[in-house]
């Protein structure tokens, strides 16, 4: 990626863990990520690589004030959406009956950030961008491919998403793939969208990022063998052949070996 994400598109994914180094150990052998804990003013927040391009963050996870939280915050992926007004993005989500979690704030010069709740529960984040415009490699192994959003009310959501930012929503036209909806931006899916009654019972509403990688049935041991869990087993589908995996740290994301052509995560 060369150029801005457009508005609405997914453009950063970022991970709050408990062991920072214990997940940037994890995410380099399994995806070739390179990273190391960064400088004090930035919360030690990790930028990793691959091919000398950004593709994701971890960070440590902790309070404001740099206390460690007690209770401890689940272990997950952030998605963020791109947008180029990130104030009157807000505002809008307040005005479509989200909640907004952080934000605005500035990231240095970098840009700027919020995360917001959806309606229907789903955490997500949003990217102004700075200097920096979010993952310089998508779409290939061990970088980020897809991600989809999972809710109990698709319905809302779909209405949600539509109104705070420049993105539409259509049932997809993949065979197999009925019921699935895609988001777009200008005409191009860029994203997904689920209803999670076909996950298992307590699963809460989430957005989740899928890793493109050669061989699913590789990384999936790989993963095992480095103390991840599988949450759901190397299989077939519309798209390709995927798994949905668990870092020891309990953070869940999706491999896929797609079999369609590859569009902008």
């Amino acid at each position: 990626m060369n150029t801005p994400y457009k508005p609405g598109t997914p453009c950063w994914i970022d991970l709050m863990v408990p062991d920072q180094q214990a997940a940037l150990d994890f995410y380099r052998d399994l995806f070739g990520w390179q990273g190391e804990v960064g400088p004090p003013e930035t919360g030690g927040y990790a930028v990793c690589t691959l091919k000398g391009k950004p593709v994701a963050g971890i960070m440590k996870a902790m309070n404001p004030d740099g206390t460690v939280p007690d209770p401890m915050p689940p272990t997950v992926w952030t998605t963020y959406l791109a947008t180029d007004d990130i104030d009157g993005t807000v505002k809008s989500v307040t005005d479509a009956h989200g909640t907004i979690m952080m934000g605005p704030m500035d990231v240095m010069d970098l840009g700027r950030m919020s995360v917001i709740v959806d309606p229907t529960g789903a955490v997500v984040g949003l990217w102004q961008a700075g200097t920096f415009d979010g993952a310089g490699i998508v779409n290939e192994h061990g970088a980020l491919i897809w991600n989809e959003l999972s809710t109990p009310d698709v319905p809302a959501a779909s209405a949600f998403y539509s109104a705070v930012l420049p993105v539409t929503t259509t049932p997809s036209e993949m065979p197999g793939a009925e019921g699935y909806i895609e988001f777009q931006v200008a005409g191009r899916t860029v994203g997904g969208m689920m209803d999670n009654a076909t996950l298992p019972p307590g699963t809460p509403p989430h957005w989740q990022p899928y890793f493109s990688v050669d061989d699913v049935d590789d990384i999936q041991a790989a993963a095992v063998r480095a103390g991840g869990t599988v949450l759901a087993p190397a299989f077939d589908m519309a798209a390709g052949r995927m798994a949905v995996l668990a870092d020891p740290q309990g953070g869940p994301f999706s491999v896929i070996a797609a079999s369609t052509p590859a569009q902008p995560a």
